[in-house]
Order: C-alpha cells, then sequence, then structure tokens
C-alpha cells in the first residue's frame, strides 16, 4: 500500500452539548483540554495520524465559525486543508463532500474518517489497526468500521454485531447495526459476546463509498456530483454554500452503513473513549479517596463521594453531602446533575435555549 494514497477527515464541527457548559457553540469541547494533558481534543486527534498519512493528507471539515480556532490550535495545517461546511448537517453530507473533493484530487485514495474528540489510550495499537485498515479496504470493496469491545452495558453508545464466523485476517463482517439501547438490551449485547461499540470511524477507498453513495443516497451524492468541476478551485466554496442547503441531515451510519452489503468491522483494543459525556470524563480523571475526580486548584470536599467536579482555578469551591453528582462551575453558569442523569443534559440545553435563548449556550 501506497503511504501518499492514505488521507484523513477530521470531522470537527460538532458543538458538543453533552459537556455543556464547559463546551458552548462559539468554543465546543474539541477545542478544550478537558482532562488537563496540555493539549486539546483535536490537537491530540491530529497528532495521531501523522504516523498515518502524510500531514499534507490531514483534512478538517468544520463548522466556518470555527475555522480560527482551529488555525489558532493547529496552525501548521495548510488553509486548504481545513474544509468548511456552511451548515451542519450530520456525518453522512460531510462524508459525501470530502469523498467527491478527494476523488478528484487522487481517485486511489483511502479515507479515514473521524470524529475529532475522541481519548486514544494506546497510540501505538491504534496506528496499527488503521494501517491494517486501509490496506484492508485498498484491497477490498469494504466499508469498514472500528469496534471496541464493550467493558460495561453502556446506554450511550451504538452497538454492532458481527458475524464471529464470517472472518478475513482480524476483519469481521458486520451483521447489524443498533441505536443506543436500553441498560437490558445493553446488558444483552455485553453477555451475547458478538456485539461492540460503535466508535464512529469509518475507513474506506474513494470508489466504495462513492458507490455506496450512488446507491444508497442518490439524492445527497447528486448534490455533490454538481460540484464536479470545482473541487480544489476557488469556485469551491461558494458553490458549496449554494449545494448545501439541498442536503439531507442524515448520519452516515443511518445512512450507508446500516443499508450495505459489504461492511466490515475490526474488533479494536487500543484504550478508546468516545469523550462526548461528564461520565466519560469522570472515568478518566484521577479520583481522590473518597472516588471523587476533581479538575480544580481550590476545590474542598467534605462528605461528598465519586463526583465529578470541575470549576476555575482561582474560585473556592466547598462540597459537602453530595453523593454520585456532576458539579460543573463556569464564569457564567453552575451545573449540578446526578451523574445518573447526564444522559439528559442535551435536554437541559434545550429547555436553556427555550428559556433564556443563546446566551448561556
Amino acid at each position: 500500500m501506497n503511504i501518499q494514497n492514505n488521507y484523513v477527515c477530521i470531522m470537527a464541527g460538532g458543538i458538543g452539548s453533552r459537556f455543556w457548559p464547559e463546551s458552548r457553540m462559539s468554543y465546543p469541547k474539541q477545542f478544550i483540554d478537558i482532562l488537563g494533558t496540555g493539549k486539546s481534543l483535536i490537537q491530540w486527534t491530529y497528532l495521531r495520524f501523522l504516523d498515518i498519512c502524510p500531514k499534507e493528507n490531514i483534512y478538517f471539515i468544520t463548522n466556518q465559525q470555527y475555522i480560527k480556532t482551529l488555525q489558532d490550535q493547529i496552525p501548521e495545517v495548510a488553509a486548504e486543508n481545513i474544509i468548511s461546511e456552511p451548515s451542519r448537517k450530520n456525518t453522512a453530507p460531510c462524508a459525501a463532500y470530502f469523498a467527491h473533493r478527494i476523488y478528484e484530487k487522487n481517485p486511489n485514495a483511502n479515507i479515514i474518517m473521524s470524529p475529532a474528540d475522541h481519548l486514544i489510550m494506546d497510540e501505538k495499537g491504534f496506528t496499527a489497526t488503521a494501517l491494517n485498515a486501509l490496506e484492508f479496504v485498498s484491497k477490498n470493496d469494504a466499508l469498514l468500521t472500528l469496534g471496541i469491545k464493550p467493558t460495561r452495558p453502556d446506554t450511550g453508545y451504538g452497538y454492532i454485531q458481527y458475524d464471529i464466523e464470517d472472518q478475513i485476517d482480524t476483519v469481521f463482517r458486520v451483521r447489524t447495526f443498533s441505536e443506543k439501547p436500553s441498560l437490558e438490551l445493553a446488558r444483552t449485547f455485553l453477555k451475547s459476546g458478538d456485539f461492540l461499540w460503535n466508535a464512529g470511524i469509518f475507513i474506506w477507498n474513494v470508489k466504495t463509498i462513492k458507490a455506496a453513495l450512488e446507491k444508497y443516497l442518490p439524492e445527497l451524492n447528486d448534490v455533490f456530483v454538481q460540484a464536479k468541476e470545482a473541487y480544489n478551485t476557488p469556485k469551491e466554496s461558494e458553490l458549496i454554500n449554494q449545494l448545501y442547503a439541498q442536503c439531507t441531515n442524515i448520519s452516515i451510519d443511518y445512512g450507508i452503513m446500516e443499508k450495505a452489503k459489504n461492511v466490515f468491522v475490526v474488533p479494536s483494543y487500543f484504550g478508546w473513549c468516545d469523550l462526548g459525556t461528564w461520565e466519560s470524563a469522570y472515568d478518566n480523571f484521577e479520583k481522590d479517596y473518597l472516588g471523587n475526580a476533581v479538575h480544580g486548584d481550590n476545590v474542598m470536599i467534605i462528605d461528598a463521594t465519586e463526583c465529578m467536579i470541575k470549576a476555575p482555578k482561582q474560585k473556592l469551591v466547598v462540597l459537602q453531602g453530595l453523593e454520585k453528582f456532576i458539579v460543573v462551575d463556569t464564569e457564567d453558569v453552575l451545573l449540578i446533575c446526578e451523574r445518573n442523569r447526564e444522559q439528559q443534559i442535551k435536554e437541559y440545553v434545550a429547555e436553556v435555549k427555550r428559556n433564556k435563548g443563546d446566551k448561556f449556550l
């Protein structure tokens, strides 16, 4: 496999509402150093892919309002490698746009579509898995995804069921995709042994994904066919701004992966975490002897246990009597929420929007 044919598209347009109030529309979670590592999530993601393809083959798709922030955080990325998405239309339009654009540059491209905000502990393990997956899609008509062996019955992830009997090396054929399940169903998935968490990392050859778009999302595909002559030229941005309104809001999973017959998964073990919620942050923070994960220089704990606390460095926070709570204090918002309700934070954000407008979002 020619590594020059490897391309990465980092999807960086989300607003991270489940990490509110730390993540805001003006400065979402992918640009935040949530775990106090010294780098933001998007910076870690970029560095991770430097071992997989040339840096000039790493692209970002993000909303127009985040381009300046992205350039500030990763100044070495060329302007032409930052693709402006006119509006948020979910992951299928994003994948279609990138596929058509890259095809005009390199019709032999092998592509990784990756979120910008994942935590991966075993970088070498991830690199090896990704390179093997790219090798596989370069030789096979395959839409590939990475699945994570579940460690608990989590209701916050989608699940992939794979066929244990249908295997090529480390790659298995996918049987079904399941949306975020109930707790009871998640427990059943965990016991069965043939379900994986859907990591939302997709790998394919550009010709394979274009064929899938033509077959399963023809109207969406036609939108980007119209821009064929403009890709990688000064005319591209203006034309895409006009065309994007025609795109349906649909995910890759629902639009293609759940329908296609040539879908495969690699069961993966590289210390993955979709750092999408305060619960996942709690899992990855160091804890004190009472099980509290504390991020703040002046937090005092008095009889509080198993809490997730995030506070400004200069602010004194005294916490007494709480058990299994999320406490996030920012300059203008204080969130106090039971940890077992954290999946509802998106609902709370919607309620804030209805009652207070966008001021606190």
